[in-house]
């Protein structure tokens, strides 16, 4: 592969990741740094979860662009499998709200789960096929790297993106079942936790 291409590779695995982490770095003190509105204001508090993802997806929009123009740049082109992106993006969106409503309401209870999460996040930036390729890891060892939800949504980005492959659309509908399910438990959690946050923060 010549430099782009390769940069190319580990800028989009990158993308993912740092949608990904920006959500879950500022989830634990989603609620804690907004006390007048827990107080003072009757105000629906799973928004900010919802804030906390679009401030970030704005930053993976600007790397969607960057990604189609270091592609044509590369590639000389782009395929029509480029349009299924957003798609393959998209099990993301739930999955870092689900996160964002569970880490933001326990991280106002229990004030050092920012620096543990985000101590994970780092170590979880190794674990996920960013800076190598999924087929590199020995095939006793693949199967685990189907716990890391991230790791899909990065190797079918490079499929759609470098490839013009299609997406695995079973394997991306269940992962985004396993993300829609994530969600719900983290807002069945905000929901009971949400009723001592006056008392706490």
């Amino acid at each position: 592969e010549g430099n782009l291409s390769f940069a190319l590779r580990i800028y989009a695995g990158l993308a993912v990741f740092n949608f990904f982490a920006e959500c879950m770095n500022r989830a634990p003190g989603l609620i804690l740094e907004q006390p007048n509105l827990v107080k003072k204001v009757v105000f629906p508090l799973e928004v900010l979860a919802w804030v906390n993802v679009s401030v970030a997806a704005v930053e993976l929009l600007e790397s969607m662009g960057l990604l189609l123009a270091m592609s044509v740049l590369s590639l000389r082109g782009l395929s029509w499998s480029v349009l299924a992106l957003p798609l393959v993006w998209l099990p993301l969106l739930p999955l870092c709200l689900g996160l964002s409503w569970l880490f933001s309401g326990l991280g106002t209870y229990v004030r050092d789960v920012g620096q543990v999460l985000g101590m994970a996040v780092g170590a979880l930036m190794f674990l996920s096929p960013i800076f190598f390729p999924v087929e590199a890891l020995p095939e006793r060892v693949r199967g685990l790297m189907s716990l890391n939800p991230l790791a899909l949504v990065m190797s079918q980005t490079r499929e759609v993106l470098l490839h013009g492959v299609w997406p695995q659309w079973s394997a991306m509908g269940l992962e985004l079942l396993a993300c829609v399910a994530v969600a719900v438990v983290g807002a069945a959690f905000f929901s009971v936790a949400r009723k001592g946050f006056a008392d706490v923060v």
